[in-house]
């Protein structure tokens, strides 16, 4: 970790040098050492390893430098909170986590918010991304936080981007499922960490702060830049044994994760959905190129080959039942679940299923809204939450 004032000051110098990106500065940290040797040098030394105007540009203090040194170097040492610790790790640091070197574009300053001391375990702790939809369907939200409280249950740490969707679903499940001994849930986020984005998520971050780690590469002050976002998507797979996309259309970032995932050398897994659901066409996308179909946690902990302390509980799919069961002498809520299916439907196909008057259905509906056991989607569609 960065212990002293010198050695910040160095290695944003590196970072911060324009023109200089990651690949050259991993060239002159392998050719010349540390970033304080490093600047002990000349523009001639420097040409031997990068080109003439990245030669040149180490040579000169980058714009703003100092001041950000200063203000990285007071947000260290000033954290309002004693059980919430900050801390950064730089490539070659006994503490960076083992897992990212072995990227292709490991970065060079990794800054962590939250349960730092436990970075040293970063690289043996067994950990999966979960990634999806900023968008998803009701029943996509509750299996992201199901699966996720399951998998943290049995001991595994959540890596998820902080997004709104099924990545916040994700860390919310990790919270309720991991022991309080353990690493919950690691967000890592595209924003320098002096800020939180989405603000929706600010009293969520606080939580994963307190029960395990929030990191990113941007240096403090970097806003929430679109690019910054699919760049850090490397990281989320990087830092897992496997990706989980639980949710996810066909132009979805999430589908960038699971990209470099393979590339990485990692596992790809994905849940099915509804074949009529927009948001479930990434999945099944995945799935035909040969990710591994899930519909249980166990399946996720027996792809991985890890054991499963608790029962099997499926957390997926069910075939939907026949008109007949659903206009039997079950009671009304009963009845009208079973009428819905799994798949999304308008409220005109509900009718002709029930056979019941507008005000009725609506009124049951509502009901079972109010309960948590249909969502609202968009366009006048409903769906069913959960697998009762």
């Amino acid at each position: 970790m960065v212990n002293t004032r010198e050695e910040l000051a160095g290695w944003l110098r590196l970072a911060l040098t324009p023109g200089v990106g990651p690949d050259a500065a991993r060239r002159l940290l392998a050719a010349l050492g540390p970033p304080d040797a490093i600047f002990e040098q000349g523009e001639s030394a420097f040409r031997q390893i990068v080109s003439a105007l990245q030669a040149k540009a180490l040579c000169e203090a980058p714009p703003g430098w100092h001041e950000l040194t200063d203000a990285t170097w007071q947000w260290l040492h000033d954290s309002p909170d004693p059980a919430v610790s900050r801390a950064i790790v730089t490539l070659g640091d006994a503490d960076y986590p083992a897992t990212l070197l072995d990227i292709p574009d490991p970065p060079l300053m990794l800054y962590a918010l939250g349960q730092t001391a436990q970075l040293q375990t970063l690289q043996t702790e067994q950990a999966l991304a979960m990634v999806g939809s900023r968008n998803p369907t009701p029943q996509g939200a509750a299996n992201a936080r199901d699966f996720s409280r399951s998998l943290a249950a049995s001991g595994l740490t959540i890596v998820s981007g902080l997004a709104l969707g099924v990545d916040g679903a994700a860390h919310e499940g990790a919270l309720l499922g991991a022991a309080a001994s353990s690493l919950a849930t690691i967000a890592i986020v595209g924003t320098g960490l002096d800020r939180v984005y989405p603000r929706q998520h600010r009293e969520l971050a606080h939580q994963i702060a307190l029960r395990g780690l929030i990191l990113s590469e941007y240096p403090l002050g970097t806003p929430p830049l679109a690019p910054n976002f699919p760049r850090r998507n490397r990281l989320i797979s990087g830092l897992s044994q496997a990706t989980l996309v639980v949710e996810a259309a066909l132009q979805s970032g999430s589908l960038i994760t699971a990209k470099q995932a393979l590339e990485q050398g990692r596992d790809v897994m994905a849940i099915p959905g509804s074949i009529h659901s927009a948001q479930s066409k990434g999945c099944h996308l995945l799935i035909k190129q040969g990710a591994k179909l899930v519909e249980s946690a166990q399946d996720v902990l027996e792809e991985l080959r890890l054991p499963d302390p608790f029962a099997q509980r499926s957390l997926a799919l069910e075939d939907s039942p026949s008109h007949d069961d659903a206009v039997s002498n079950e009671p009304p809520e009963d009845a009208l679940l079973h009428a819905m299916g799994h798949d999304p439907v308008s409220l005109d196909a509900l009718q002709a299923r029930c056979g019941w008057s507008t005000a009725q259905l609506q009124a049951q509906l509502l009901e079972l809204e109010l309960m948590g056991q249909v969502g609202r989607l968009p366009g006048g569609l409903f769906q069913r939450v959960g697998t009762g």
